[in-house]
This record gives structure tokens, C-alpha cells and sequence, in this order.
């Protein structure tokens, strides 16, 4: 049977029929916005986590370097002290050791103090007498000594200590001499300080709490806070929450909702764990400022959504609704991809995110900087285009998460330590983050330091081994002389006398290489003086010219900066001297040479010396600045030795880089005024 139609119009607006259409658009429309608000929770929380995941792993990277760093620098410290202590210990065991003696090697080797002391911890030698009257003293050295003195060792390393009378403090070893006496050598530990201040928890974490996003940071252990941004002053102890007892056993984050100063975090943890130890719990609260405003927003559109309802009833303008409502949540992804793209772009070290192909997908300034190659010359391009060396794009593929490789880059070689890892992306593709560190600096800081060491031992053993030398060659010379003039032998005298001629002319040729002993052990004072460098440098050229150009060479200067150094001008000349002088022999025909000078600060500046010869092999090429290493027939082996000699008295530093076959650069870091008189 069929219904009129009025009936069937009647029936339609019935308040029944009305009141059930409005029911069914309120369910619906408030359906709908509870589920929006778990999917955007659901998809924020997500996002923070992966947020936080990426700032851990960056924290617990940057805070392995900082304690592999501070280390090897201890290390690199105890070593040069312990040397200089032994080299005493030896003087003073031989009687040659006085107070005079002990000045001159404490300015020459750059320490602080040297002081000898008797086994009742009576000062009876030193490098600096220093007279304290009524003043405090701040530790004693017959209680610090007392292992030496009491024959429970003959090594003591006392590290970082406060000074005896003054402000400050002192790094410090001790060894054991005769009859149980400690020769105490220490240097000045406020550069030491000041660099583990700079690479220390607590400037990394002040330098993450600047971020919005960020609420707190904190480095801590079941004793307390090890570590914390400023705006920590308590937190919930380890000991007293299973949560953070169990995620310091954990290798993998934990996350949670944590109440911190009357406002909820976000908070993330996870261990550092530092050669096979754990030393911490860190701690990341991120803000949780994007959900909370979520939430406003929902209840906010409930009552908008109600009203609606009241007035039009329509489902129109639900739709609307929720049309804005995945807009809003758009942004709010926005507003978290930001902090993320802030912060990759803002940190030290290179980051680059690389697809499924292995393409770049993001690459930061401070890959740029390592690479040499800008962000939109690399987005899109396959990882391996952009490396030189099959090491450096073997990372991505490597079963290693972190790895240190050596890669030559741009020409130069370079060392980074490299982490991978991998995550998912918003479209659920697989996706790789390579997080790495330029570490050249630190390793040239490194063989500087070895090379200086090697370069200290030769001398010495060249001093020793000349003075037991010389006197028994001029003895042998002499009686070879009088022996050849005065005594004739009755038979073969032509062939006597040919033979004492040959010995004597050994002896001459021995005595020129203890002489050539004696110039490396004993280098010439530095006389430093006022001059403009671009002079030398114009003066090297106009020498050198001639000879290049006559076997279709040639030699160039740029000057990037120019300006008055203060140097010792006679022996930076040889320097100079020396490093042409080799290019061109190592080239023999159409060698060019060119110096660049550039400045690296106010008080710095680098000099590049770059040849295209035939370049240095890489099996001699860590060997080039030891003592009597030669590839020439008639070399010495000592050209380099000095010139790595004269440029550490000159507080600078040399290095090189050559690929055999593309000639050969040695790059001079030099102060522009040298501070010794």
C-alpha cells in the first residue's frame, strides 16, 4: 500500500523523525571527532617518539665522543709528562740534574713545574722557586707522594689536582727515583678544563633546552643527577621508579607521560652505555604543548559542533568540520617536522637521510661542509655519486651501526666516524640515517703530537749518540794522519798510504753525520722579529724562478692575506726553502709550484705549498718527516725533520696530503705572532 505524499512529508519532519535524524548527525559528528582526536594523538605521539628517539641517539653519540675525547687527550697529557719526568729521573740519576736545568726544560718543553722532592717530602730541586708566605695550602705533598716514598709504586699518576698555593689547578704525574725520591712533573690544567667545559654534558645540554620543543635534559644515575639543563632542580630518583630502574638495564628507549614542575612531558630514556659500563640514565622531556592543544581544539568544536546541530542540523557543515579538524592536524605535523628540521640542521655533525635507492633525501650544512658539495647539488642523487672512495660508500651498506673510515674527499683525505640506522617513514618506506663526524682534526692533532714525540726522542738519543761519538773519531783521525805522514812501511808504501787516506776521509765523512746529529739535537734559538710575510715570499719566488722555468716549470703566490708576522725569519726561510727545494727535485722537469696563504682567524693562518709532480706513495708517505728517511741517492733524511722541528718551536703544525701521481700539498698552520722571546 502507498503512502500519500503529505503523509510520507508529515512523517519526515514528525519530531520524532527529527529528533532521531538530529541524534544520528550528533553521533555521527561527535563519532567523528573522537576517533579524529585518537588518530591525532595517535599519529603525534608517534612523531615525538620518533622525535625523541633521534635526539637520544644524537645525545648518546655526542656524549661517547666527548668521553672518548677527553680520554685520549688525558692519555696523549700522561704520556708527554711521563716522558719528560723519565728524562729527568735519568739526569738526576747521572748528578747532572740543578735548578737552572730544570728552568730551561720546563720553558723548553712547556710544563708548568718540575720539582724534585726527598723521600720526606722536602722539596730539594725545582724549575720555579716561588716564595708563599702565610698562605693556605691547599693539598700536601708528602701525603699526595707518600706511594713513592713508601715503595708501593714507582708510577704515579696523579691526574688534575688543585695547586699547592695559588688559584687554579694542575695536571701531575710523579716517578720514583733514587733512594725512593719523586720527580713531580705537572702542567697548567686550565685549557685542559676549559676543553672538557666546552665538549661537557653541561654545555650540550643548555645547547638542546634552547629548542621550544624541548622542556628538560638530564644525565643521571641511581646516586642523582649527573647532568641537567638549568631549568632542572630535582627529578624522580632511578631508585625510587621501576620505569627508569628497568630502562637502565634497557637497550632500547622507553617512553612515558612524565610529571615535571606541575606539567605533564613527554618524556624519553635511555642508558649510556661507555665501554662495556653503564654510566647513566638520560633523560629527555619534550613538550607536550602540541597534544594539549589538540585536546582545547576538540572540546572547543564540541561545543561549536553542538551548536551547529541546534541551529542548521545539518551534515553539511560537519564535514567542514572535519576538513579543518585533518587541516589542523596537518599543521601540527608541520609544526613537529620543523623542530626536527631545525635541529638536524643546527647540530655539529653531518646529517643525511637516504632512501630505499639509497638517495639523499636530506642533507645539512654540516654535511655540506664535509662533503664540499651544496644541499641542492646532492637532494635526489645516489649516495655512492658523491664519495671518492669505495671505504666511505661502503657506510650504508656496512653490517657495522657505527664505523670510523678513512675517505678521501675532494682530493683530501679525511676520518669520520660514521652511525646507521633505520627507520620508517610516514608512508611506511624504509629509510636510512647516517649520522657523521669529522674526526681529521682530532686525528692530525694526534700524529702532530706522536711526530713531535718521535721528533724529542731522536734528539736526544742524537745528542748522546754524537758526544760518545766525536772524541774517538777525532782520536782516530789524528792517528791516522801522523800515522800516514810520519811512518813509511818498506813494501806497498803507495798502497799504505792510499789506505790511510781512505780511513781518514771515513772518519771525516762520520764526523759530518754526528755534526748533522748535533744540529738536529741542539736547533738553533728562535730569534723572532717584524716582517711582512708577502716580502719572503716574493723574494722565494724570484730565487726559484730561474731554476723552474729553465726545465719548463714554474712557481706562483697567492695572497689571500697578507700582513706582519712575527717569526724567526732566517729559519722559516729554510722551511720554505727546504719545501720547494724538494718539489722541484722530486719533479726533475715542468714542476709547478704554487703557495697560497690563508688566513684561518685574527691570530692564525694556513700556508698551502702544492706541487704537481709525481706525488708521494702512500706506503712512505707517514714515514716523510722521520730523521734520515730519505728517497733521494744523496739525501740526508734530515730536510723534513727540521722543518717539522722549526714549525713546532713556531707553535704551528704541518701536514700533508698526495695521491702518487697528483703531485703533493703540505699545508703550514702557523700563529701570525709567535708568543716565545
Amino acid at each position: 500500500m502507498k503512502l500519500p505524499v503529505a503523509t510520507l512529508h508529515a512523517a519526515l519532519l514528525s519530531p520524532r523523525t527529527l529528533l532521531i535524524i538530529f541524534l544520528l548527525m550528533a553521533i555521527l559528528m561527535f563519532s567523528s571527532a573522537l576517533i579524529e582526536l585518537q588518530l591525532s594523538r595517535s599519529e603525534l605521539t608517534h612523531l615525538m617518539t620518533e622525535q625523541a628517539h633521534s635526539l637520544i641517539e644524537t645525545l648518546l653519540i655526542t656524549s661517547r665522543n666527548a668521553l672518548l675525547s677527553n680520554e685520549r687527550l688525558d692519555a696523549a697529557i700522561r704520556e708527554r709528562l711521563l716522558n719528560n719526568a723519565n728524562f729527568v729521573r735519568m739526569l738526576y740519576e747521572q748528578n747532572r740534574i740543578s735548578n737552572t736545568l730544570l728552568t730551561r726544560l720546563a720553558e723548553e718543553q712547556g710544563l708548568y713545574r718540575i720539582n724534585i722532592f726527598n723521600r720526606y717530602g722536602e722539596k730539594i730541586y725545582y724549575s720555579h722557586q716561588q716564595e708563599h708566605i702565610d698562605r693556605y695550602q691547599r693539598n700536601n705533598p708528602q701525603k699526595i707522594l707518600q706511594p713513592i716514598f713508601t715503595g708501593e709504586t714507582d708510577t704515579l699518576l696523579i691526574g688534575i689536582k688543585p695547586a699547592r698555593f695559588e688559584d687554579g689547578y694542575r695536571f701531575a704525574v710523579a716517578l720514583a727515583a733514587v733512594n725512593r725520591s719523586a720527580i713531580v712533573v705537572n702542567l697548567d690544567a686550565g685549557q685542559i678544563l676549559q676543553f672538557r667545559k666546552e665538549i661537557g654534558y653541561g654545555n650540550m645540554l643548555r645547547s638542546l633546552v634552547v629548542n621550544p620543543g624541548i622542556v628538560y635534559v638530564a644525565l643521571q644515575d641511581s646516586t642523582g643527577i649527573l647532568a641537567a639543563s638549568p631549568n632542572v632542580r630535582r627529578l624522580e630518583p632511578v631508585s625510587g621508579s621501576p620505569f627508569l630502574l628497568s630502562s637502565l638495564q634497557d637497550t632500547v628507549p622507553g617512553t612515558r607521560i612524565y610529571r615535571f614542575e606541575e606539567v605533564d612531558v613527554f618524556e624519553t630514556v635511555h642508558p649510556l652505555f661507555y665501554k662495556g659500563r653503564t654510566v647513566g640514565l638520560f633523560r629527555l622531556g619534550l613538550s607536550m604543548e602540541p597534544l594539549d592543544e589538540i585536546n582545547a581544539r576538540i572540546i572547543r568544536r564540541f561545543g561549536f559542533i553542538s551548536i551547529i546541530l541546534l541551529f542548521i542540523g545539518g551534515i553539511l557543515f560537519s564535514l567542514v568540520l572535519i576538513r579543518q579538524n585533518l587541516e589542523t592536524t596537518r599543521k601540527q605535523y608541520q609544526v613537529v617536522e620543523t623542530y626536527s628540521s631545525k635541529l638536524i640542521r643546527s647540530v655539529s655533525d653531518a646529517v643525511i637521510v637516504l632512501d630505499e635507492k639509497n638517495h639523499i633525501r636530506i642533507f645539512n650544512p654540516a654535511a655540506s661542509k664535509i662533503f664540499g658539495k651544496s644541499e641542492s647539488e646532492t637532494i635526489g642523487r645516489d649516495f655512492q655519486s658523491i664519495v671518492d672512495c669505495a671505504d666511505c660508500a661502503a657506510i650504508t651498506s656496512s653490517v657495522e651501526q657505527m664505523k670510523q673510515v678513512e675517505c678521501r674527499i675532494g682530493g683530501k683525505t679525511k676520518y669520520l666516524l660514521t652511525s646507521r640506522s633505520r627507520f620508517r617513514d610516514e608512508n611506511d618506506e624504509p629509510n636510512t640515517i647516517l649520522i657523521i663526524r669529522d674526526l681529521t682534526s682530532l686525528r692530525q692533532m694526534e700524529v702532530q703530537v706522536q711526530r713531535n714525540e718521535r721528533l724529542t726522542a731522536m734528539g736526544e738519543l742524537a745528542s748522546g749518540v754524537a758526544h760518545e761519538i766525536r772524541n774517538p773519531l777525532n782520536t782516530i783521525g789524528t792517528i791516522v794522519q801522523q800515522l800516514d805522514k810520519d811512518f813509511e812501511p818498506k813494501e806497498s808504501g803507495a798502497e799504505y798510504h792510499e789506505l790511510a787516506g781512505l780511513v781518514y776521509n771515513e772518519v771525516k765523512r762520520i764526523n759530518e753525520t754526528v755534526q748533522h746529529f748535533l744540529r738536529f739535537s741542539r736547533p738553533d734559538p728562535l730569534y723572532p722579529e717584524p716582517f711582512i710575510l708577502s716580502e719572503m715570499l716574493k723574494a722565494l719566488k724570484k730565487q726559484y724562478q730561474p731554476l723552474l722555468e729553465s726545465n719548463g716549470g714554474s712557481i706562483a703566490v697567492q695572497q689571500k692575506w697578507d700582513g706582519e708576522v712575527v717569526w724567526d725569519r732566517k729559519q722559516m726561510q729554510q722551511v720554505f726553502m727546504n719545501l720547494i727545494q724538494n718539489a722541484a727535485d722530486a719533479g726533475k722537469t715542468e714542476v709547478h709550484i704554487s703557495i697560497a696563504v690563508h688566513p684561518l682567524s685574527d691570530e692564525e693562518i694556513e700556508i698551502a705549498i702544492v706541487d704537481d709532480g709525481p706525488g708521494i706513495p702512500a706506503e712512505i708517505l707517514p714515514r716523510i718527516f722521520n730523521l734520515y728517511f730519505t728517497t733521494k741517492a744523496n739525501g740526508t733524511g734530515i730536510g723534513l725533520s727540521i722543518v717539522q722541528r722549526i714549525i713546532y718551536e713556531h707553535e704551528g703544525s704541518i701536514n700533508v696530503n698526495s695521491v702518487e701521481g697528483r703531485g703533493a700539498e703540505f699545508l703550514i698552520r702557523m700563529p701570525v705572532r709567535l708568543q716565545k722571546n
